[in-house]
Parts: structure tokens; sequence; C-alpha cells
């Protein structure tokens, strides 16, 4: 199968997991919990986001929500094991895996282990979880945030090559 190329919204990965180094090496330092600083997604001003955020559990993988500086965003764990961003761009078609977890489909980019980057799939505003799994567990931490991220409908979901049924060929002639 050929490769595609990665898309935009799973792109940068490494940028997340130095982030999620960043704000964990910061919060060591200073002993205390300041606000998490994320970048605010392109579209984190959608409804939808607000929706999602106001919905964020005060818990997630045993982790306590931390306050964050931007807008559609949240952030759980001291220092910071798993960040939210709503109103990233949507993945479209990938090789990634995408599995459900408790009614909501996430592509999962792996590429960075043990840090995770989890993008909802068929949901716009995409949502995008990145879980620091030598702290917490992604499935568990998905589980957590499943009932805030499925205010936003779903629209599509997870297909695997072999349920897409093939095309039928118009006969020559």
């Amino acid at each position: 199968m050929p490769h595609r190329p990665v898309p935009a919204p799973l792109r940068g990965l490494r940028t997340a997991a130095a982030l999620l180094t960043a704000v964990a090496g910061a919060a060591l330092l200073t002993g205390c919990t300041q606000a998490v600083s994320l970048e605010r997604a392109p579209d984190a001003t959608e409804v939808a986001c607000a929706d999602v955020v106001v919905r964020l559990p005060d818990t997630v993988a045993e982790q306590t929500q931390r306050e964050t500086n931007s807008q559609g965003t949240g952030a759980w764990g001291s220092p910071a094991a798993v960040l939210l961003r709503c109103g990233v761009e949507p993945p479209g078609p990938t090789d990634y895996r995408c599995v459900a977890v408790d009614g909501v489909d996430w592509v999962i980019d792996e590429s960075d282990a043990p840090t995770y980057r989890f993008t909802t799939y068929g949901r716009t505003p995409a949502v995008e979880v990145i879980v620091d799994n030598d702290a917490v567990s992604g499935t568990t931490a998905l589980t957590d945030l499943a009932r805030a991220v499925s205010v936003i409908p779903a629209e599509g979901g997870c297909t695997a090559v072999d349920d897409v049924a093939p095309t039928e060929t118009p006969a020559a002639g």
C-alpha cells in the first residue's frame, strides 16, 4: 500500500512533545501550578469548542485539571500529562490507526511514542488530545474526555479499506 502524506493536523507531533516536555519542566522548576501555556487552535472560537470546554471533566486519567491560557484548551496533571485543543483541522483519509472510544472516533499518531496525539475523526471542528503515555493511559484519557467531545456531532467515522465496497467499472465498448 503506498504511503500517503501525513495530513497537516497530524504533523508537528515533535512540537507537541516538546511543548509537553517544556510544560512539565517549567512546572518542576517553579514548583507551582501556573496556567499551562497552549497555542490556540485555528478554529478554537467555534461555538462547538465552547460547548466542549464547559463540559471538560475535573479529572482525566486521575489527573487534576489545570488552568490554561488559551481559548478552546484543557490540561490535566502536574506536570501536565494530558493536553486538549479544540478547533484543529479535521484529518482527512490517512494510514494512521483509527479507533472508537466510547462513541468517539480518534486517529492516533504514534510517531513520537510514548507521546501520542489523538485527533477526532468525523467531527468538525476536530479535537486534539496529546497524552504522555509514560504518565497516563491514552485510552483512559479518551474515555474520560468522550462525554465532553461527543457534543460535537459525528459526521462520519473510521472505516477500513476492507469496509469500503469496490466500485463497479463500466464495461468497455
